[in-house]
């Protein structure tokens, strides 16, 4: 077991980002820990004291990840017993070269609110769309599908409310979800009359029918709904009408979350208010 620190004066979003982005390579058993807001040099000692005191329990020098715009703070940590990597170290020399523009860090720039370059409109942005999955979640106000970005559809479980929520929350992305129940005939599935004026915008999220009974009985054991042959019949129905229909669809049993949403946006070619 690798004892993995995640350190930054600011959120150590950018740190986490990059630190798990370059472990996924490696086939390693990790313990993950976020050290954020180290910004005094009393938490800057407070952090060290944990780093050497990981070292001294595994006997492995733990892998630090840091991004940090105070140098003192950052020398404070790199002084630990641990092995630190700032990934920035590499990258703002050359690409400063290549911009004609001296790098000017400041604390939480990449994550906070700040007014110039957009960033505040692309935060507004990302929160109004939230509001809007929330309020348009599981086919709860069908009457606003007129501002939607996207309208994800499946059968009960199937990832739609994550997937709405991620797209909204990283790109600002309104997206509603409707999910297709027994109400809606399974036996003879139609494209609900709500969704027909929106079927430009509608996206389908399906499964493989044993990841869904997996699913599906971790709420509601031994029930029908829960059921393999109950999933195994919606999911054959549902995929029918996404092909009949031309509903673009994504089986989404070996992705993540983050994967799912990529995938959509790289179909749809949806316009993402970056962060």
């Amino acid at each position: 077991m690798r004892t993995i620190f995640y350190i930054s004066d600011g959120t150590a979003l950018t740190a986490e980002a990059f630190g798990r982005a370059m472990l996924s390579m490696f086939p390693l058993k990790i313990e993950h820990k976020t050290l954020a807001f180290i910004d005094s040099e009393a938490k800057a000692e407070q952090a060290v004291s944990k780093i050497n005191a990981a070292h001294q329990a595994t006997g492995e020098r733990p892998i630090i990840f840091h991004t940090f715009v105070s140098l003192e703070l950052k020398r404070i940590i790199t002084g630990s017993s641990g092995s630190c990597y700032d990934f920035l170290d590499y990258l703002v020399e050359p690409l400063s070269r290549e911009l004609g523009i001296d790098a000017q860090p400041k604390t939480n720039r990449t994550h906070g609110i700040q007014e110039n370059g957009g960033i505040r409109d692309s935060y507004d942005s990302r929160i109004e769309a939230v509001n809007y999955s929330l309020a348009n979640d599981d086919g709860s106000n069908i009457a606003d599908y007129d501002q939607a970005d996207i309208i994800l559809l499946g059968v009960s479980r199937t990832g739609k409310t994550p997937t709405s929520l991620y797209l909204a929350l990283h790109y600002g992305i309104k997206a509603a979800n409707y999910p297709i129940t027994e109400d809606d005939d399974m036996e003879n599935l139609q494209l609900p009359k709500a969704l027909k004026l929106h079927r430009h915008k509608i996206f389908g999220l399906t499964l493989e029918p044993q990841r869904l009974h997996e699913i599906r009985s971790k709420r509601r054991e031994g029930s029908r709904y829960a059921s393999m042959q109950q999933c195994r019949f919606e999911l054959q129905e549902v995929e029918k009408m996404y092909r009949r229909e031309a509903i673009p669809f994504l089986d989404s049993t070996r992705f993540s979350v983050e994967e799912i949403a990529a995938k959509i946006l790289a179909e749809t070619n949806l316009e993402r208010h970056h962060y």
